[in-house]
């Protein structure tokens, strides 16, 4: 416990005193989550803006649309200028008995949009002239809780991400510095079981985690963001250990392997920022082809993004657990089982 406790100390001040690993292992993954948290902040709550022309029966309707933000023209000259020129997406003309729609094109997700929903609203108004009750009724609503928001889907994957990249840089890094500088072999020489060290490193890397889970969570729920945690969010607690712990496997692995400290540094760079962008970090992966989600079921971070989220801001219960935690754990057994078979204590 003696070498353990003396280590654990070593390793947390060497990583506070670096001030270049505390800036890109903490501070460089916040930056993105601040950045996108505001800029995405309002995407949600976005209208629908359309130009209108008359004030009749559609008109009116078109303006109790809760996702249609309306802008009347005196003439239709003036709103088919103002769609031309690309500040609207379209705009109807109503005049008395007739309705008539002039959209963009160029834009097909947006011109479908208002075909739709202008397409909709004039064959309510019809059935409602008619006087006749409608013969099918129609209900939607949204399976995501309301006050789901882009920063509830930001904040569980770029944490993840940050978490990866800390345990899989750090111990890379640190296992390479500590060959190149004989501190491994001294060590090995001395009454220090391996055990303590590994664990020594596993405890550093734990502790910054838990620094970047609090940091990132505490900004998120700023009310300038406002992240809301839902009811089981403890239950990602375990799904983050056992992420930890499968990416300081992988950087044990890179750090066995890599001789000088830009071979490591480039290794963890290839592993993990390809990982972060198909893992569904920074944009959902569920709009990624058919093909690349299955790849990515192949990558841990997928499934501690996943998993995370699921609780932390989904709500999920113990069921959502299995899968995540089966990954992620035998992902740490493998690697960790391989690192271990061809880690050098000398250079």
């Amino acid at each position: 416990m003696s070498a353990f406790k003396s280590l654990s100390i070593a390793g947390a001040k060497g990583f506070i005193r670096d001030k270049a690993a505390v800036f890109f292992i903490l501070l460089f993954p916040l930056m993105f989550l601040v950045i996108f948290g505001l800029l995405f902040r309002d995407s949600g709550t976005d209208k629908i803006k359309l130009g209108v022309v008359g004030n009749g029966p559609v008109v009116q309707s078109l303006n109790q649309v809760p996702v249609v933000e309306v802008q009347r023209f005196d003439t239709e000259a003036a709103a088919v200028e103002k769609v031309k020129s690309g500040d609207l997406p379209g705009a109807v003309i109503e005049n008395g008995a007739g309705v008539q729609l002039r959209f963009a094109a160029s834009d097909q997700n947006q011109s479908g949009i208002v075909n739709g929903l202008v397409s909709s609203v004039v064959d309510k108004a019809n059935i409602t002239a008619t006087g006749q009750q409608p013969r099918f009724t129609f209900q939607s609503s949204q399976v995501e809780d309301d006050s789901l928001s882009p920063i509830q889907y930001l904040t569980p994957g770029i944490l993840s991400w940050a978490v990866a990249s800390a345990g899989v840089f750090g111990a890379a890094m640190t296992f390479v510095q500590w060959r190149k500088k004989q501190v491994l072999r001294r060590l090995w020489l001395a009454p220090v079981s391996p055990a303590a060290v590994l664990m020594s490193r596993v405890g550093v890397t734990l502790g910054i985690a838990i620094a970047q889970a609090v940091v990132f969570v505490g900004i998120a729920s700023l009310p300038i963001f406002g992240l809301k945690l839902a009811g089981t969010w403890w239950l990602s607690i375990p799904i983050f250990l056992f992420g930890m712990l499968a990416f300081f496997a992988m950087g044990m692995l890179i750090g066995a392997f890599a001789k000088t400290e830009e071979a490591a540094n480039g290794a963890a760079q290839i592993v993990v920022l390809p990982m972060a962008f198909l893992s569904g970090t920074f944009f959902p992966i569920e709009r990624a082809p058919g093909w690349l989600q299955t790849v990515s079921q192949i990558f841990p971070l997928r499934h501690m993004n996943t998993g995370i989220q699921d609780f932390l801001v989904r709500g999920k219960g113990f069921e959502a657990l299995l899968v995540p935690s089966a990954v992620l754990i035998g992902f740490t057994l493998v690697i960790g089982f391989v690192a271990t078979r061809v880690f050098r204590w000398d250079s």
